[in-house]
C-alpha cells in the first residue's frame, strides 16, 4: 500500500512595515499583521490581521480582513470582512460576507461567473480591444453569443494561472 506525503502548507506571516508589490503564483497562506504600502496579488488565503493597515490593490482568492485596507479588493473566492475591518475603496468579491460593525466605504460589484468584454478588460485591467483581439483570434478562453463575447470567469483565471496572458 503507498502513501503519499501531504505537501506542506505554506504559511508567510509578515509583522513588519513593507512597501513593494508582492505576487504569489503558488497558493499560501499569507497574513499580514503590519503596514504594507503597494499591491497585493496572491493565491490561496490572504488575512489583514487587527492591528494590520494596507495601502494598495489587492487581488486574491480567499481574503479575511481585521484590519483597516485602502484600496481596490479583487476576492475571487470570497470575501470576509470581520467586526473589526475597515475598508476604503470598491470591491470586487464572487463572495462577500460582512461582520455586525464593519465598515466598508466604496462600491461593492460582485464578481459572477461570466463577464462580457467590458467587465473582463477592468478584471484583467487592460484596454477593451485587447480584450476583443484575444476573443477573436481564440488567445482567450471567450464564448461567442450572437454578436457579444461571454467569458468563464473560472477558466480565464485558469488561463492567468498557466501563464499565457500577454499584455
Amino acid at each position: 500500500m503507498a502513501f503519499k506525503k501531504k505537501e506542506q502548507e505554506k504559511i508567510l506571516d509578515v509583522d513588519a512595515s513593507m512597501q513593494g508589490n508582492l505576487t504569489f503564483k503558488d497558493p499560501v497562506n499569507l497574513r499580514i499583521n503590519g503596514r504594507f504600502e503597494g499591491n497585493l496579488n496572491t493565491r490561496g488565503n490572504l488575512s489583514i490581521g487587527s492591528t494590520a493597515t494596507v495601502i494598495g490593490d489587492i487581488i486574491g482568492d480567499t481574503i479575511i480582513i481585521e484590519g483597516r485596507v485602502k484600496g481596490k479588493i479583487t476576492a475571487k473566492e470570497k470575501l470576509v470582512l470581520l467586526s473589526t475591518a475597515v475598508v476604503e475603496g470598491d470591491v470586487y468579491p464572487t463572495k462577500l460576507n460582512i461582520a455586525e460593525g464593519a465598515i466598508l466605504e466604496g462600491r461593492c460589484t460582485m464578481l459572477s461567473d461570466f463577464m462580457n468584454s467590458e467587465e473582463l478588460a477592468r478584471y484583467l485591467e487592460v484596454d477593451l480591444n485587447s480584450i476583443l483581439e484575444w476573443a477573436s483570434s481564440g488567445k482567450i478562453p471567450a464564448l461567442k453569443e450572437g454578436n457579444n463575447w461571454r467569458f468563464e470567469r473560472k477558466a480565464i483565471d485558469a488561463w492567468i494561472a498557466s501563464g499565457k496572458i500577454s499584455k
